[in-house]
């Protein structure tokens, strides 16, 4: 059976893919360029504008303040521009999610690739701990973590090793399934028949033929990750104020919705954005990278 191969040039033939991948880089670039664009407009994301709001608290001009001066209005309450609160929520979004899910990653394959090889008692036990992860409340967790632990330690970093620390079990599962059907074949039998240990084994043969898996979970994993930060700053127990969050903002335009609704349109828009471009730069990955993913299209001339 001959097996199809993919070329980079079907990955640029996926359009959906291909404007995911444009948009990842474009946050990436605007994450890490935040400081220079905000130092343009000439705001930054802590300093109140008090002068650009009314009575009442609610940002003075069309679309929430939006002006030569505030390129996204300001925020309700503070008068802090909406801009920068926004590229630099992106390098907070991204920190959190990219951390978070190479945390997760490296103790998802480590766990599932050792349950899946070794099986027995300890493979058991994996498989209950992931079970148990599963339905685990960490939200209440994360509340509790963050009255316990000391307010020197810093918020941000608590919230990716919490994030990261319940988000490997999906990983684990998978890693382990494909593991315990690598460990059968032909080439991994043989390394074992001839000596070689199980260090040898799973490191020169089984992670190699893990890494498709590993690529494409990771992609997929990071959309999802960021969805819980923002989910965690939008309930008030993720990054603590004033660093700029999307969730935190998207929160707290909640209670403007009726009086000034473009309050939520540029941060959820964001995470909205990243969130899809992620998943469809992971789905045109995994059409790339594995093989039996392919879409059969009918060629040109055949008969359907």
């Amino acid at each position: 059976m001959m097996r199809t191969r993919r070329h980079p040039r079907q990955f640029l033939a996926d359009r959906w893919a291909v404007a995911g991948g444009v948009v990842v880089a474009g946050f990436l670039l605007v994450a890490a360029t935040a400081s220079a664009l905000t130092a343009v407009e000439g705001q930054d994301p802590y300093t109140y504008h008090l002068d650009a709001l009314d009575d009442t608290g609610r940002p003075v001009g069309f679309g929430g303040g939006i002006s030569g001066t505030h390129w996204f209005g300001v925020e309700p309450l503070t008068g802090r521009d909406l801009f920068a609160i926004v590229t630099h929520g992106a390098q907070t979004s991204l920190t959190v999610g990219l951390a978070a899910t190479v945390i997760a990653m490296l103790i998802g394959v480590l766990v599932g690739v050792t349950a899946g090889f070794f099986g027995g008692w300890y493979d058991r036990l994996v498989s209950r701990a992931i079970d148990v992860l599963y339905g685990f409340p960490y939200l209440v967790f994360m509340i509790a973590l963050g009255a316990v632990v000391s307010a020197k330690f810093p918020r941000t970093w608590l919230v990716v090793l919490v994030i990261g620390a319940f988000g490997w079990p999906t990983v684990a599962r998978v890693v382990r399934g494909q593991t315990l059907a690598l460990k059968h074949r032909t080439f991994v039998v043989a390394s074992t028949a001839m000596g070689a240990g199980p260090g040898h084994v799973l490191v020169r043969q089984i992670l190699p033929h893990l890494g498709v898996t590993i690529i494409v979970y990771t992609t997929i994993l990071i959309p999802g990750l960021i969805g819980v930060e923002a989910a965690l700053s939008f309930l008030g127990v993720g990054v603590p104020a004033p660093t700029p969050s999307w969730g935190r903002s998207i929160g707290e335009g909640v209670g403007w919705v009726q009086t000034d609704p473009m309050f939520l349109v540029f941060p959820g828009g964001a995470l909205f954005a990243i969130t899809l471009a992620f998943n469809l730069l992971g789905d045109g990955l995994r059409d790339l990278l594995d093989p039996r993913s392919v879409r059969r299209r009918p060629e040109a001339g055949a008969r359907p």
